[in-house]
């Protein structure tokens, strides 16, 4: 496995603006039992690690040459440039299984889709694993080679991986499978029909006659009451 390193430093009192306007990215590391620590670290080489170890890979960080083995529990983004404002560490025990989500990469190509015109169905990207965080997988392959037909599923339990490795998940959980491809033509064709029916039945419904109209009264009955 990779080795992932990133350096950080203890943060001092300043606004997260201030930190921010300097390059930097403001975090924090926690772990079970361990005490809380602020910390900042450089933009541009935060986004190079992301890249790499995303929220499931061990990453060395390095504050005031001291490392410790953390992961990328949570990050937040702008909303609207997407950009790093606070990142979340969390400091592992190397001898403590720890649980986390680990995404799913599909690969491969399906005889269904290719040769039959399917349509791939990703319904699980990522599934929660249990295992020593240095057994922690950075991604599982998903080879959709096997799905040959539009009757094939593709199941938790047919996910490829290391014996060290647990997956929380329900092993008979659907996790992809190739659906036919859509007969565009024949849905247009089936509303058109539905819409000229309505038409159909709004034409249908009679008008009310004058002598039932709402609000006026029968001839007879003002005669009635002269």
């Amino acid at each position: 496995m990779e080795k992932i390193e990133l350096k950080a430093a203890v943060r001092e009192h300043a606004l997260p603006t201030k930190i921010r306007s300097r390059g930097f990215i403001p975090a924090v590391i926690y772990g079970k039992g361990i005490k809380t620590e602020h910390l900042e670290v450089l933009y541009r080489e935060f986004e190079k690690v992301f890249k790499k170890a995303g929220e499931s890979t061990l990453v060395d960080l390095s504050i005031g040459g001291k490392t410790k083995n953390v992961i990328i529990q949570d990050i937040q983004r702008h909303y609207l440039t997407g950009k790093f404002l606070h990142v979340d560490f969390y400091e592992v025990n190397m001898a403590e299984k720890m649980k986390a989500k680990v995404p799913l990469v599909f690969i491969g190509i399906s005889p269904a889709i290719k040769e039959n015109g399917g349509v791939l169905v990703e319904i699980i990207k990522e599934v929660e694993v249990e295992c020593l965080p240095s057994d922690l997988p950075h991604q599982i392959e998903v080879d959709i080679s096997s799905l040959k037909s539009f009757d094939d599923i593709i199941h938790v339990k047919d996910l490829k991986i290391s014996d060290k490795v647990k997956i929380s998940a329900d092993g008979e959980e659907a996790v992809v499978k190739a659906n036919p491809p859509r007969d565009v033509e024949a849905e247009l064709a089936e509303l058109v029909v539905e819409d000229v029916s309505k038409v159909e039945g709004a034409a249908e419904t009679p008008a009310p006659s004058a002598e039932n109209a709402p609000g006026e009264e029968k001839p007879a009955e003002k005669e009635e009451k002269k």
